[in-house]
């Protein structure tokens, strides 16, 4: 990390006001005053005005995200579900993915960047398991055409091979590798049925607790943390 983030990061100072700090000489590196925020640090004993700066242990969440809610910074119509947690935790955090705002269930946010790409990276081909309810019984040769991969209008190739468990005629299981834009509304209007409810249920190794509410969240496990 350069040594203007870790100060901004780590103290009330902005990075334009930390690089003022340098300037100063008021930041030192190792005992050694530095004056160039691109100096990167890893596990250096950084100083600002005397006072040794730590940095906070990344952070990861899991919350039950409700109806009515975004996965998103900021927006005009709805609110944003960091507003569901303490106001000290949210900051920095960013929702692993998104649930579009009538979505629920299963939703990760966390401050470690690399953690987070490693679950979106199509590459990881990450599994995210989905509770679906349609307005029509799912017609018989649907599980096929998803395990075969389906094209979706306005793509350049076929969705992932994905799987289909059937609940009930209306209600199934999906499970699917990738995070395409509305993905899961899209593959069933190509097989001629609606998404009425969508439910996320699970990602990679990681599973909604069922003891949360929605709009109640945990911190992750360290298990559920080295699962990604």
């Amino acid at each position: 990390m350069r040594l203007d983030r870790f100060l901004s990061e780590t103290t009330d100072l902005t990075r334009s006001f930390a690089k003022k700090a340098l300037h100063k000489g008021q930041v030192e590196v190792d005992g050694v005053i530095v004056k160039k925020g691109d100096m990167q640090i890893d596990k250096q004993a950084v100083r600002y005005q005397g006072k040794l700066l730590t940095l906070s242990s990344p952070r990861y969440i899991m919350l039950h995200k409700p109806a009515s809610y975004i996965s998103a910074t900021q927006d005009e119509d709805y609110p944003c579900v960091l507003r569901l947690l303490p106001e000290e935790l949210q900051r920095e955090l960013q929702c692993v993915g998104r649930l579009d705002v009538d979505t629920t269930g299963l939703l990760l946010l966390t401050d470690d960047g690399q953690w987070s790409h490693r679950i979106r990276s199509p590459k990881k081909a990450c599994s995210k398991v989905y509770r679906v309810d349609l307005d029509e019984p799912l017609a018989e040769n649907v599980a096929e055409r998803f395990t075969a991969g389906l094209m979706l209008h306005g793509e350049e190739k076929a969705t992932l091979p994905a799987t289909l468990e059937v609940i009930t005629p209306t209600r199934v299981l999906l499970t699917i590798q990738e995070g395409k834009y509305h993905q899961v509304k899209r593959m069933f209007a190509a097989v001629g049925n609606k998404v009425v409810s969508l439910h996320r249920l699970q990602i990679g190794h990681i599973t909604l607790d069922d003891t949360l509410a929605p709009g109640q969240w945990r911190h992750l496990t360290e298990e559920e943390i080295a699962s990604v």
